[in-house]
């Protein structure tokens, strides 16, 4: 597989992510960890007809550290996310969450055979400030400073995953299966502990929560998965913030959330800050 095809594939987990707000409102009243629990059961799911394309047999020589490591970047970041936001429900709580993207394009450039260059930095930089206008222009209430030291712990936690992935370019992609089944496992033992079950409300909320499983929390991993190890790490760092621009434009065209200005000056400096990371990209030796 090529360089552009795997950032190709891994992007459309951008896309996919971009339909988790729309999604997650419509299947309110469910508690987060329930969800959480629900949706990456269905991931698992998915996860067990990508294995059986190739064969259990491709798992056989993945290690229980392998295991343990992808479990804990997912369930870990959701956690995380979910406990922040509890505690913090703010603008600002989001705007930390999504420094992620940012970390993913500072930190490969520890990885081997990997260069990180001036403009890759400039442009998640700059597309940090397109989400940073979407972000804090939601607003939001009041909110402890746990919340946002849980948000960056949070943002820190996934760029670690997505980078460290790359450092397991050989473990096959069918292993985010299991991590899937685990981090559902782990969702629905902690849901029993903290939260009170409340399920899905008529076909519109089922409907939300399935499309949920299937791609925001499902399918959304097995193609970021091949990104991070077969593709352009910088490049989809820095795309990666196309996300909260295109979920805010799916809002937009569903009626829930009103079109503004600044919607447009986030599509500008995401826009630019994406285009600047790929002509870095395309000067690379």
């Amino acid at each position: 597989m090529t360089q552009g095809k795997a950032t190709a594939i891994g992007f459309t987990a951008v896309l996919m992510w971009s339909l988790l707000a729309l999604f997650t409102i419509g299947s309110a009243p469910v508690p987060p960890l329930l969800l959480n629990a629900i949706c990456f059961g269905i991931g698992g799911l998915i996860g067990l007809f990508w294995t059986l394309r190739q064969g259990f047999g491709v798992l056989r020589g993945v290690g229980w550290k392998v295991y343990a490591f992808g479990t804990a970047g997912l369930f870990g970041y959701h956690l995380l996310y979910f406990t922040a936001f509890r505690l913090s429900p703010s603008a600002e709580t989001g705007l930390i969450a999504y420094l992620w993207p940012l970390f993913i394009v500072l930190l490969s450039g520890l990885l081997p055979g990997e260069r990180l260059r001036a403009p890759h930095v400039m442009g998640a930089v700059i597309a940090f400030a397109g989400a940073a206008v979407i972000v804090l222009g939601r607003g939001g209430g009041e909110g402890s400073a746990l919340g946002l030291v849980l948000a960056f712990c949070c943002a820190l936690t996934w760029a670690g995953y997505s980078v460290l992935s790359r450092r397991l370019g050989d473990v096959p992609t069918e292993s985010v299966t299991v991590f899937c089944l685990a981090t559902a496992l782990l969702s629905g033992l902690a849901h029993l502990a903290l939260e009170e079950t409340v399920w899905p409300v008529g076909a519109l909320g089922w409907g939300a929560v399935l499309a949920l499983g299937l791609g925001p929390v499902g399918a959304a991993f097995f193609t970021w998965d091949i990104g991070m190890k077969k593709g352009d790490i910088q490049l989809l760092g820095v795309a990666s913030y196309a996300a909260p621009l295109l979920s805010t434009l799916v809002l937009v065209a569903a009626g829930i959330t009103p079109p503004s200005w600044a919607i447009a000056v986030a599509a500008v400096l995401i826009t630019a800050g994406a285009a600047l990371a790929a002509r870095a990209s395309a000067k690379r030796p």
